[in-house]
């Protein structure tokens, strides 16, 4: 990805994901990076963090997604991918 708006290194948590960008009369796909972080001093909250491959989409102008949450909904959200993970590895040995 050239023109990133994240900054991408060792530490980003997945970088080139497939991501789908869809909105009213369109859908597309490009590479993806989610990462999750939190500050380095006095953390205050978790921080998800996503952005497409600008250079792989036409309809989107080139940004980044931040989503805040607090230590509870990070949470709430790891127990949400957890069972939706057991879902489909469960799924994928029948």
């Amino acid at each position: 990805m050239v023109d990133r708006i994240l900054k991408v290194n060792a530490y980003t948590t997945f970088d080139l994901l497939d991501g789908e960008v869809e909105g009213h009369g369109f859908s597309e796909e490009a590479l993806a990076v989610l990462n999750v972080t939190a500050p380095r001093e006095d953390p205050d909250h978790v921080e998800l963090q996503l952005e497409l491959d600008n250079t792989q989409l036409e309809e989107v102008r080139p940004h980044a997604e931040r989503v805040t949450l607090s230590a509870d909904q990070a949470r709430e959200l790891a127990g949400e991918l957890e069972k939706y993970a057991d879902r489909v590895e469960a799924a994928q040995t029948e």
